[in-house]
């Protein structure tokens, strides 16, 4: 049994030099393991080259630019005139509907005129009376004439009778004025339209009494055609308009609905106010419209373009392309390399769609319109098919188009 026992005694290194083992090869693969992790965390990254941003561009063109104003302004009629009674009585007639249109001279109403016939019946009664004591004043002084030729009366009673003759003369003469005064009253009983326009509502129906120029009057009427635009400018764009106003140019006016989404006529500036409003700074015009559709509506509220001038050849690009920032206004141009360079510029008038550069580009420039949010200075950009193509055919407001 001990002899037996001896020959196993070397079986435990055995074991022991597998476990060793082990530790050895996973120490290893764990060396490997760090070796590889700090290998990745140490490479740079393959380097890249930025991707291009695909942007719009367009071609900075030459061609005219109008040079326009904007403002708020108000429809302002020619006339509003409230028809007022010029003598009292009973309202008879209304000879209109509300809201119609009118002409000057069209029936309106009517005063009850008899109490003025009878007044002119007893002027003309009054009036034969004089003429008769005229006719006879006149006769007596014939004779009174010859009397005292022939020196048979007293100096005195001639005098006195060519007295009595121009006091009769003056009698006629204002019993005539009172006629054609109840005759006027007469044509007052008839009230017409003073203007041509539209009728507002009715004030006063017939059956009630109304006196000489009584409140509210007995009807409102406003003139529609022609009809005027009253708007402001800010006072530094008065010189302006005054060199054009006054060497006699007709400035042209356009008056757009309150959200500018339709155009209700066009006119001519025809007045421009004698002073600034000090609180405001700014000057009050005034338009002229035919306003033959009737579609400018009094006191209606719209937006007004005033074309001051045009910009002959002026340089011209799309507004979008036009940013502000640190450098200023500048466009992204874009460089034969297919980078872009920030181009500071200076910019002029502008309609909303295309923007005057006044320096800092060239004719011809190509520049970025769209895409821009994420661009820089020196960036690769890649112009988008449908706008080369635009840019290749370059785009113009329709003046410059036709300048060009």
């Amino acid at each position: 049994m001990t002899a037996a026992a001896t020959d196993e005694q070397p079986r435990p290194p055995v074991r022991h030099g597998r476990r060793w083992l082990r530790y050895l090869v996973a120490i290893l693969v764990l060396i490997v393991l760090v070796l590889v992790v700090l290998h990745l965390v140490r490479r740079k990254p393959a380097t890249h080259g930025a991707q291009a941003q695909v942007v719009s561009v367009a071609k900075a063109v030459q061609g005219d630019m109008p040079e326009t104003l904007n403002a708020l302004g108000t429809v302002t009629p020619i006339a509003t005139v409230t028809v007022l009674p010029q003598l009292s009585g009973y309202l008879t007639a209304v000879g209109y509907k509300e809201g119609q249109d009118v002409v000057k001279g069209q029936f309106l109403a009517q005063i009850d005129p008899r109490q003025y016939e009878i007044d002119k019946q007893q002027a003309e009664a009054q009036l034969a009376k004089d003429r008769a004591s005229l006719a006879q004043a006149r006769a007596d002084l014939v004779r009174y004439t010859r009397l005292n030729e022939q020196k048979s009366i007293a100096e005195q009673t001639f005098a006195d009778q060519q007295f009595t003759v121009q006091q009769d003369e003056a009698a006629v003469q204002a019993d005539l004025a009172n006629i054609r005064q109840f005759e006027l009253d007469l044509t007052y009983c008839r009230i017409v339209a003073p203007v041509s326009g539209r009728v507002g509502l009715r004030l006063v129906d017939p059956g009630n009494y109304v006196t000489a120029s009584s409140s509210p009057g007995i009807a409102v009427i406003t003139t529609i055609t022609p009809t005027t635009v009253e708007f402001s400018v800010p006072q530094d764009s008065l010189g302006n308009i005054l060199q054009r106003f006054q060497s006699g140019a007709k400035l042209a006016v356009s008056a757009y609905s309150s959200d500018n989404s339709k155009q209700l006529g066009t006119g001519t500036l025809y007045a421009i106010s004698n002073q600034i409003v000090t609180s405001t700074g700014t000057v009050t015009l005034r338009a002229d419209f035919a306003n033959e559709n009737k579609i400018l509506f009094p006191n209606e509220f719209v937006n007004v373009k005033l074309l001051v001038d045009t910009l002959h050849d002026a340089l011209l690009v799309p507004t979008a392309a036009v940013q502000s920032g640190a450098p200023g206004n500048f466009v992204y141009r874009v460089n034969g390399d297919g980078s872009v360079s920030v181009n500071k510029v200076g910019i002029g008038a502008s309609d909303g769609v295309h923007t005057v550069i006044t320096s800092g580009l060239a004719p011809g420039a190509t520049v970025v319109t769209d895409g821009m949010d994420r661009l820089s200075d020196g960036a690769k950009i890649r112009v988008s098919g449908a706008s080369g193509a635009r840019a290749a055919s370059a785009p113009l407001p329709a003046s410059a188009a036709h300048a060009s």
